[in-house]
């Protein structure tokens, strides 16, 4: 599952910019499918232009902004609740997966929730979160998906990594450690048996503006050897 280097921007790129941007030095590209908090509009995202693109030869990451910790500082339109956290996880991967057949990503394809900041020291807080994750990854997975989280190396992801009940995590971890080193082994921050498979991804650069074949797009840089969208 090695694909190299992925790109990840907010607005799925045109087509155009997507056969410009096929030279080699990146493999995949993240795509935003869905979630109340999902930062952009998607014009282009549709089921043709993943077909076309995947036709071109990239591999599609598809990511899914679900509900955010109740503790979270940020202004997300949904959040969860200690009580609101099992059936919100639930229902948000019930949307990932109907988002993810709509644009022609089949079963067994990831999907990577999309987990913000939060304050992990806050007990109950990073219980509700925990309890959202393993709802949505488990429900994901009745579903014959794959899960996946993105998050950062000093909250989100820390939590997942560093949980001692590994029951219904995700089996996959992408996270945010912006040291601009294309790797995922070399300066992994936990336990080195842990996500070992083809299981990691790790977003080393934010918001480089880059352009190829004429077309300009800020984009974060990742370093990927985890799954991919099945699309074919």
């Amino acid at each position: 599952m090695g694909w190299g280097r992925a790109f990840d921007t907010c607005t799925a790129p045109s087509l155009a910019a997507m056969k410009a941007w096929k030279t080699g030095f990146y493999g995949a590209a993240a795509v935003y499918i869905g979630g109340k908090n999902r930062g952009c509009a998607q014009p282009n995202l549709t089921a043709s232009w993943v077909k076309s693109v995947s036709a071109a030869g990239w591999k599609l990451i598809p990511l899914y902004v679900g509900a955010q910790p109740p503790c979270q500082t940020s202004r997300n339109p949904e959040r969860f609740t200690a009580s609101t956290a099992a059936s919100l996880g639930a229902s948000n991967a019930k949307d990932a997966v109907a988002k993810a057949t709509a644009l022609g990503m089949k079963p067994g394809s990831p999907v990577y929730l999309n987990m913000e900041s939060y304050d992990i020291t806050n007990k109950a807080c990073n219980d509700a979160t925990l309890t959202y994750v393993r709802s949505f990854t488990k429900t994901l997975r009745a579903n014959t998906y794959r899960a996946g989280l993105y998050g950062f190396s000093s909250s989100s992801a820390k939590a997942i990594a560093t949980a001692t009940n590994r029951t219904d995590l995700p089996g996959n971890l992408w996270y945010a450690l912006w040291n601009n080193k294309n790797t995922t082994t070399a300066g992994w921050p936990w336990d080195p048996k842990l996500y070992t498979d083809h299981s990691r991804a790790h977003q080393y650069m934010v918001n480089s503006k880059e352009t190829r074949g004429g077309h300009t797009i800020t984009v974060d840089r990742n370093a990927w050897d985890a799954p991919v969208a099945i699309t074919g």
